[in-house]
């Protein structure tokens, strides 16, 4: 038995950011970033929900990768206004703030870390969440995730539960609009990597399936316009959509080791996350192709490859990821984005250790142990196909 879990709500299309006026309550706590706060739109955010008889404040300390400090912060300010709406808007981290300041407003005994999937939060008692992405890629509006960093640890915590969702999503198509390439590249294969682990999850269901390859199609074909043209209103609204079905999708299934191996990078050598997931994509088929073939050269051949074999068409879905990753200029080994050998052979025991016990290793087709993620790290830092 699995249960699916989904946000109750998603809004898409033209002036999708309306819906606020319909949101009844009290009073709203946006939680986002001081980028994003300084943007034209927050002001019709605010306005709208005013129009919807709400008071409005706004909780702007988000930083990328949100630390265990800010959520406690956050959490303490959203006690002294009693919000009964956090509306998260930004990208990945303001939505995974959000998630984890609305746990620790609604019910103080818990510790940010103390988030699972086992243990009762009591939400929606004081507070519902609206999650409102800026960016193409995290599916965090869909997911019943939250990624946390301690900080002191150098550790991104896996944080997980089903009361977390978010009740409403909505996917207003210009607020990507004036995403920059690199983040449009990182956010976009974050997103591919989403659907494509998902694909070959150990918990994949028929429900997650259909989705991960819905959205596996609409990057490949929309991801290189969106990166090369900002003003293909098409491209970038479907990148929009592809994302929080991929998120949905993985919410329902699982990633794998290309994120275990993106979360130990991130949090070690702080390279963005879309980046670094997507440098480990290629690397993590090439690795676990001997346990999901028959998955893997399924998604090779709804993209349009054509292979006489399933290891043909595996092969060639590799060769399809790296050339996209080469156009949207993304780097294709961890030489290439810059991380200095002396670095990486000083941190490698703690990157393989951390991603080899990542809760996403586990519902990988193939899962490696120490020395195998050590051996996939250093293949990835040489740039060599991953063949053992």
């Amino acid at each position: 038995m699995w249960e699916l879990t989904f946000p109750r709500t998603v809004v898409i299309g033209e002036d999708a950011l309306g819906y606020l006026k319909t949101v009844e309550g009290k009073r709203a706590l946006i939680v986002t970033d001081k980028v994003i706060h300084k943007l034209d739109f927050m002001e019709k955010v605010a306005e709208y929900l005013k129009d919807a008889g709400l008071e409005v404040q706004v909780f702007d300390d988000i930083e990328p990768e949100p630390s265990m400090e800010t959520i406690i912060r956050g959490a303490e300010f959203a006690k002294k206004y009693n919000p009964d709406w956090f509306i998260a808007v930004g990208g990945g981290s303001c939505m995974d703030a959000a998630k984890a300041m609305w746990v620790l407003y609604e019910n103080p005994s818990i510790a940010v870390d103390g988030i699972n999937p086992l243990s009762k939060l009591g939400l929606r008692k004081k507070a519902r969440l609206i999650c409102i992405p800026t960016t193409s890629g995290t599916g965090s509006d869909a997911t019943w995730a939250t990624i946390i960093t301690n900080v002191k640890d150098e550790r991104k915590m896996e944080l997980t539960s089903r009361e977390i969702v978010a009740d409403i999503s909505i996917l207003d198509p210009e607020l990507p609009k004036g995403m920059p390439p690199k983040l449009v590249a990182g956010t976009g294969l974050d997103a591919l990597a989403h659907g494509i682990e998902s694909y070959v999850s150990q918990w994949r269901n028929d429900f997650s399936d259909v989705l991960a390859i819905g959205a596996i199609q609409m990057i490949f074909k929309y991801l290189p316009r969106a990166y090369r043209n900002p003003e293909d209103k098409e491209a970038k609204e479907k990148m929009h959509n592809a994302a929080t079905m991929a998120g949905i999708s993985f919410g329902n299934s699982q990633v794998g080791i290309a994120h275990a191996m993106g979360h130990s990078l991130g949090a070690i050598f702080h390279v963005p996350h879309g980046r670094s997931i997507g440098l480990f994509l290629p690397y993590s088929i090439e690795y676990s192709a001997r346990q999901a073939m028959e998955r893997y050269a399924t998604i090779a051949r709804e993209i349009g490859i054509e292979a006489k074999t399933d290891e043909e068409a595996v092969g060639k879905l590799v060769e399809a990821v790296r050339k996209l990753e080469r156009d949207v200029g993304e780097p294709a080994s961890l030489k290439e984005a810059g991380i200095s050998r002396r670095d990486f052979d000083k941190r490698l025991n703690d990157l393989a250790t951390r991603a080899a016990n990542s809760t996403c290793t586990f519902m990988n087709p193939r899962v490696p142990d120490t020395a195998e993620t050590k051996k996939l790290f250093t293949y990835a830092y040489e740039g060599k196909k991953a063949d053992f």
